[in-house]
């Protein structure tokens, strides 16, 4: 009877509000009933939601077993749209050290798979939050093992930043060198990207030079890429200047290339930002090689700002206003 009720949208509610009122012996009651059908009732409509405050109000004991009867069948619990919220409570609640490894042992061999599926991605990302080292290990240990493949999916790169959010030290310095090896092809990943980002904005000088030099002799090509052009763009912002002065003399070097990067749609934003933390006199080296270029850039859409910006900081190089005849 239970099992039915559970399976009703005011059933459910029912049997919630009488866990919630806390008698030992109701607990008991709703645990023995739904003890056989659990891994089923977890992936219900209705019932998840009586499973997750089982699982709430339940003892150690109790909570125990629950582990132990849905373990082998976890992987699948968590990708399905209402079984991943029953894995997310009870991973909140899970309160041993036996518990945690049960948990732990079932998830770990699905790791991959699970971080990249818009379900289980939240059960992998929950147990970042509330399991801590060494328990989580096995996270770390997929996310190193497919560390490009996971940061280029629209699901794994969230889990791979939340990585960096949850990690020890060790745990943290091991993925980002990680990342920082793939870091050229990252870059230019429509996810991969946000991944290297995510690193720059840890600010840690030590990171953000390996990140550079990975990057050192593409910038050209890189610029003018959507996702790439973005990730120049923080290099510049997150270089120390000695650092920054290199990648600006990068694009000095190459004048030939200049005009496509003035008047590429990504590219243009990758001379403003130069233009922008260039010091003195690299500033004005820069604008020589903008010099020749600046008559077709009256007819760019972008071209006013990138002159507006030269001629703030240079009025020199505003040209001469034509005169008027009366």
């Amino acid at each position: 009877r239970i099992v039915s009720l559970a399976k009703d949208q005011y059933g459910c509610r029912y049997l919630q509000c009488k866990l919630e009122d806390g008698e030992q012996a109701v607990v008991d009651l709703i645990f023995h009933e739904c003890y056989e059908t659990f891994v089923e009732l977890m992936t219900e409509p209705f019932a998840n939601y009586l499973v997750q405050k089982l699982f709430e109000h339940c003892d150690d004991s109790q909570r125990l077993l629950l582990v132990k009867r849905c373990s082998p069948s976890l992987p699948s619990v968590c990708v399905n749209m209402h079984g991943t919220r029953a894995v997310q409570r009870m991973i909140d609640f899970l309160s041993t050290s036996e518990q945690i490894s049960h948990v732990c042992a079932s998830i770990a061999p699905s790791s991959v798979s699970l971080m990249k599926d818009i379900n289980g991605n939240h059960c992998i990302q929950r147990c970042l939050q509330r399991i801590k080292p060494p328990f989580n290990q096995f996270i770390y240990d997929a996310a190193l093992e497919s560390c490009c493949e996971l940061s280029c999916h629209r699901h794994g790169c969230c889990v791979i930043q939340r990585c960096l959010d949850f990690a020890s030290p060790v745990q943290r310095k091991t993925l980002v060198e990680r990342i920082i090896l793939h870091s050229l092809v990252l870059v230019q990943n429509p996810f991969g990207n946000y991944v290297v980002q995510y690193v720059l904005d840890l600010s840690e000088l030590e990171y953000t030079s390996a990140i550079v030099h990975q990057l050192e002799g593409n910038l050209v090509e890189l610029s003018v890429q959507k996702f790439s052009s973005n990730v120049v763009e923080k290099c510049f912002q997150k270089a120390e200047p000695e650092l920054r002065c290199k990648l600006i003399a990068e694009l000095i070097s190459r004048p030939d290339m200049i005009r496509r990067l003035l008047l590429d749609s990504f590219g243009n934003y990758v001379i403003q930002r130069a233009l922008q933390l260039a010091e003195t006199p690299q500033f004005e080296q820069l604008c020589d090689v903008i010099r020749p270029h600046l008559p077709c850039l009256k007819a760019s859409p972008y071209g006013k700002r990138i002159q507006s910006k030269i001629l703030k900081r240079f009025p020199k190089m505003m040209p001469n206003p034509t005169p008027h005849h009366e």
